[in-house]
């Protein structure tokens, strides 16, 4: 059974960075105003701000993960954090913006890496190329490469559903794992028929203004605000989401780490994560009051994931 709700104070909200990004994700609109929290901020200044670590290899860069190129940066000193973004996102738009890396990277050595078909990576149009196991690969493959042998994990939406793969086959990889917004129904199921392709053919369309579902639009529109995005790598990672790769439940029952869910009460695209909190052994929950999908640019976002992180 899952352990009480995780405590958390509830700070003064701000507007900055998560209702810029609301209006241009969420809406679909308000596009022009994300370079004003930094969204667009050049490659190199970013990799400048990482810190170097002790490791054999460059703490940012690019390395081979099954014939596929990834993209990472590296941030801080300590204990390793791997961090694994949402759909359409990268390093930057996800864990920069959010304030993430300027949270975690003064206690922790913060890995991230842009999914395969997103940012810096490799953007295949096949779809088979974006099967769980291979995108959970990229991450195993990156701890390799870095030499890590264990880390904590955090992942978002997507990445929470990478992360969810990850812990049912490679929990002995993890100490612990923060996971929010992971869209249930592509863990757990049932899978929704109706919902199948939505998300491709939004980012096939010809024009946003084709696009009527709701949901898929804010995508589509975010996709054409982040610089290099590839919107056929995008559809095919899509189709292969819809695809249903899903977990059984006995396959997170041996999830023998602490993991905790953080999710937006409003989140409408993940949908109610008591069912994935049952399933996974001692998992606790959060729900930020008044949150949607965008819970990670939620500034009340950093203390439940802070605390938690600091007891392990």
């Amino acid at each position: 059974m899952p352990s009480p709700d995780y405590p958390y104070r509830i700070q003064g909200l701000r507007v900055n960075r998560r209702e810029v990004l609301r209006y241009a994700f969420v809406a679909g609109v308000g596009l022009v105003a994300i370079p004003l929290i930094g969204c667009g901020k050049d490659e190199e200044e970013v990799r400048a701000t990482s810190t170097p670590v002790a490791t054999a290899v460059p703490p940012s860069g690019s390395f081979d993960s099954d014939g596929v190129r990834i993209h990472y940066e590296t941030f801080g000193e300590g204990y390793p954090i791997v961090l694994v973004h949402g759909y359409v996102l990268n390093i930057t738009w996800c864990w920069e913006n959010s304030g993430l890396l300027d949270a975690l990277s003064p206690v922790r050595r913060v890995v991230a890496l842009d999914c395969r078909g997103h940012g810096q990576s490799d953007k295949p149009h096949d779809t088979e190329a974006y099967a769980l196991e291979n995108m959970a690969g990229d991450v195993l493959n990156l701890m390799d490469y870095l030499g890590i042998e264990k880390a904590d994990l955090v992942g978002y939406s997507m990445g929470g559903v990478i992360s969810c793969h990850l812990l049912a086959y490679h929990t002995e990889r993890f100490r612990s794992a923060v996971l929010t917004g992971p869209p249930i129904r592509f863990v757990l199921g049932p899978p929704d028929e109706s919902r199948a392709g939505v998300m491709a053919n939004a980012m096939l369309a010809d024009d946003i203004s084709q696009i009527a579902d709701p949901t898929a639009q804010p995508f589509r529109a975010l996709a054409n605000a982040i610089p290099n995005s590839d919107l056929q790598a995008l559809a095919a990672c899509a189709l292969s989401l819809d695809q249903s790769q899903l977990i059984p439940p006995a396959d997170l029952a041996g999830i023998d780490i602490p993991v905790v869910v953080i999710n937006g009460e409003n989140d409408d695209v993940a949908g109610n994560p008591g069912e994935l909190v049952a399933a996974i052994p001692g998992a606790r929950q959060v729900m930020i009051p008044d949150a949607d999908h965008l819970v990670v640019f939620d500034p009340r976002f950093k203390e439940p994931l802070l605390s938690f992180l600091e007891e392990q």
